[in-house]
C-alpha cells in the first residue's frame, strides 16, 4: 500500500540517483575487465570531481546570485567538464605511480588490492586535509523548479540535467567501446591481454586509457552529484561501495550491466524509502546485491567485458 501511493514521488530520485551509480560503476567495470582488478581508489577519482567542479563553480559564479539561461548551460557544462577533466588526471596517475610498477613486477593479484585500498586512502585523508571536512554546497546554476509533473510527481531541472547528462555518457561510453578502434582495443585486452598483445595491441596504453575513460565518467559524476547534494572528503565513500554493488548486480566487467546495476540499485533504495525508515536504505541496497547473486552469481548480464557486444 504504500508503494502504490508513493511509486511516483520515490521513482524519479530513484531514477535520479541510479544514473549517477551508473556512471560510477562503469569506472569500476571497466578497470576489472581489462586488469581483473578492482580499483578500490575510483571513490576518490569521484570525490576530486566533486571538488574540482566546485572550485571552478565558485571562482566564475557571483555569491547569492543564480545564473540564468545560457549563463547557467555555460556553467554547468564547465563544472561537468572540469570534474571529467579532474577525475580523468587523477585515474590517469593511479594507474602510472600505483598500478603499472606491479604489472612490470607481476606482482599477485592481493598487492593490486591491498594498494588499491591504500592509494583510496592515501587519496582520502589528503582532500580532507587540503579542501578541509566540512560539506560544501555547489552554488546554485540554475533555478530548480518544477519543470512537469508525472503522475503528480514533480520533476525539476536538477533531475533532468543529471538524468540527460549521465544518459547521454553512457550512450557515448557504448558507441566507443562497441565501434571504435579505441574500443576494440579495450575489449581486446579484456578478453585475452595476451593474445592481444601478440597482435600489436599496446597494452600499457590500453589500460592508461581504460583508467582514463573511467576517471572521465568518474569525476563527472563526482560534480553532478556535489550540485545533487554536497561536496565532501567523505563523499566517494558510501556512493563508491554502492556503485562497486551496482558493478556485480549488473555482472562485473559488463559496461551495460554497470549501467543497468546502477540504475536498478538507485531505483530500489529510493522506492524504499516509501515503506520504511530512512536509516535502513544502505541495507537495502545490500540485500538487494545478497539476493540477486543468491540466484544469479555472475550478476544480471554477467559476461566480461570482453564478450560484451
Amino acid at each position: 500500500m504504500c508503494l502504490s501511493q508513493h511509486f511516483w514521488q520515490f521513482l524519479i530520485p530513484g531514477i535520479t540517483l541510479g544514473c549517477l551509480y551508473a556512471l560510477i560503476a562503469i569506472g569500476y567495470t571497466l578497470v576489472y575487465g581489462v586488469l581483473q582488478l578492482i580499483n578500490f581508489a575510483h571513490s576518490e577519482v569521484f570525490m576530486t570531481g566533486g571538488f574540482a567542479g566546485l572550485f571552478l563553480v565558485q571562482a566564475l559564479v557571483t555569491t547569492g546570485v543564480t545564473p540564468h539561461g545560457t549563463e547557467s548551460v555555460l556553467y554547468v557544462v564547465l563544472g561537468i567538464c572540469c570534474g571529467a577533466i579532474f577525475g580523468g588526471i587523477v585515474a590517469f596517475l593511479l594507474e602510472r605511480v600505483a598500478y603499472r610498477p606491479l604489472r612490470r613486477r607481476n606482482a599477485p593479484r592481493l598487492i593490486y588490492l591491498i594498494t588499491a585500498i591504500g592509494a583510496s586512502l592515501f587519496l582520502f585523508n589528503l582532500a580532507g586535509k587540503l579542501f578541509g571536512r566540512d560539506k560544501v554546497n555547489v552554488p546554485e546554476l540554475y533555478t530548480n523548479g518544477v519543470v512537469f509533473t508525472v503522475f503528480g510527481a514533480q520533476v525539476r531541472v536538477q533531475q533532468i540535467i543529471i538524468v540527460c547528462t549521465a544518459l547521454g555518457m553512457m550512450l557515448m561510453l557504448d558507441a566507443v567501446v562497441n565501434r571504435t578502434k579505441l574500443g576494440a582495443g579495450i575489449r581486446a585486452v579484456a578478453q585475452d591481454s595476451q593474445t592481444a598483445s601478440l597482435m600489436g595491441v599496446n597494452i600499457n596504453r590500453v589500460i592508461s586509457q581504460t583508467f582514463v575513460i573511467g576517471g572521465l565518467l568518474g569525476g563527472a559524476a563526482g560534480f553532478l552529484f556535489g550540485t545533487y547534494l554536497n561536496v565532501h572528503y567523505q563523499m566517494g565513500f558510501l556512493p563508491g561501495i554502492k556503485a562497486f554493488a551496482a558493478a556485480v548486480l549488473g555482472g562485473i566487467g559488463n559496461i551495460r550491466g554497470a549501467m543497468i546495476g546502477g540504475l536498478l540499485l538507485g531505483i530500489v533504495e529510493s522506492l524504499s524509502q516509501s515503506c520504511m525508515s530512512s536509516q535502513w536504505i544502505d541495507v537495502v541496497a545490500f540485500v538487494v546485491l545478497i539476493l540477486v547473486l543468491m540466484f544469479r552469481p555472475t550478476g544480471i548480464l554477467g559476461q566480461r567485458l570482453g564478450r560484451a557486444a
